[in-house]
């Protein structure tokens, strides 16, 4: 349709930068309409699978851990949804039915954060007019305090276990390891008397020595070395062998290169305080609690069990740790 001239200049430059504007502004609002077609009638399984494509970033237990929550959680409740048809009222349903299902607070938490960074990255392609997780509470996950556990405690979980819990007891407790950094213990890296020089760690995923969680490829850190803690790496050593070193080694694959596994382990305590095959009174001591000992763990009731690591990196003599 042809337009009639302007009264004026400055109507002619008005008509002339709307339709700039709008010719402008096509490309963009076909673009979208094309990603809303496309990504809109797919089901969440297979836009799923190309979000985490993209989630280059990620390490290989992150990546089990993501596979993991998508497989049991996710994907048996949305995997056959299409992605246009999310919004507020799904995803509280879904929650819902989490909690129906008896799901624990932290695995909920877990599900809903991956669930809520799949829906944002459709929200920015333009899938939604409002992001359906806007205004949904989510699940609150309240971990119960650590027990950690006293000098007297200690001394009896020691002798609960194996040869190898009682290594790796004494190495989260005495140097404050991580369970995967006591897995990977090697002679080698006593870098003194009183010191112990932590350079990597098992990694339970890949079944490989890799470097420390948060830390650069050959960045270390040196921590005190207790004579007690010593004594013990030196006993096992002596008792067991080392291959290249390193003191745990799976006894059915003595295979250098292949590490033996972290695993969770914990001891129930009575009321008493003496750890073993106890009803879970006062809670279970748990290795992580072990590690948080040397390390002065927020709200730690043993200050005394700190102050002896510290004594013992300076030289002084001390109580229990010896």
């Amino acid at each position: 349709m042809e337009e009639s001239g302007f009264a004026t200049q400055d109507a002619a430059i008005g008509r002339l930068t709307e339709i700039y504007n709008a010719k402008k502004a096509a490309p963009r609002g076909r673009a979208k309409a094309e990603r809303i077609a496309r990504y809109g009638a797919m089901r969440f399984e297979e836009y799923a699978t190309e979000w985490k494509a993209g989630q280059r970033d990620l390490g290989p237990a992150s990546v089990v851990h993501l596979e993991s929550l998508l497989n049991i959680h996710l994907l048996p409740l949305l995997g056959s949804r299409r992605m246009n048809t999310f919004d507020h009222e799904v995803v509280e349903g879904f929650l819902q039915t989490l909690e129906r299902n008896g799901i624990g607070f932290a695995a909920q938490a877990n599900a809903f954060d991956k669930l809520k960074a799949i829906l944002l990255d459709a929200n920015r392609l333009g899938l939604f007019d409002d992001s359906p997780v806007d205004g949904v509470k989510p699940p609150q996950y309240d971990p119960k305090r650590v027990v950690i556990p006293s000098p007297e405690q200690l001394r009896q979980i020691r002798t609960a276990g194996d040869d190898s819990f009682l290594l790796v007891a004494d190495l989260m407790s005495g140097c404050g390891m991580r369970n995967g950094e006591a897995f990977a213990v090697n002679l080698n890296t006593i870098v003194a008397d009183d010191v112990y020089r932590i350079t990597e760690q098992v990694n339970r995923t890949t079944c490989r020595y890799e470097r420390l969680k948060h830390r650069k490829g050959g960045e270390y850190r040196d921590v005190p070395l207790p004579a007690r803690v010593r004594q013990t790496i030196e006993w096992y050593a002596s008792k067991h062998g080392t291959v290249d070193g390193y003191l745990l080694r799976p006894p059915q694959r003595p295979d250098p290169h292949v590490p033996a596994l972290p695993h969770r382990q914990s001891v129930a305590a009575d009321q008493e305080g003496r750890p073993g095959r106890h009803p879970r009174r006062d809670g279970r001591v748990s290795g992580y609690a072990l590690g948080t000992l040397p390390s002065g763990g927020q709200g730690a009731p043993h200050a005394d069990d700190v102050v002896a690591a510290c004594l013992d990196w300076v030289g002084w003599q001390s109580g229990w740790l010896r």
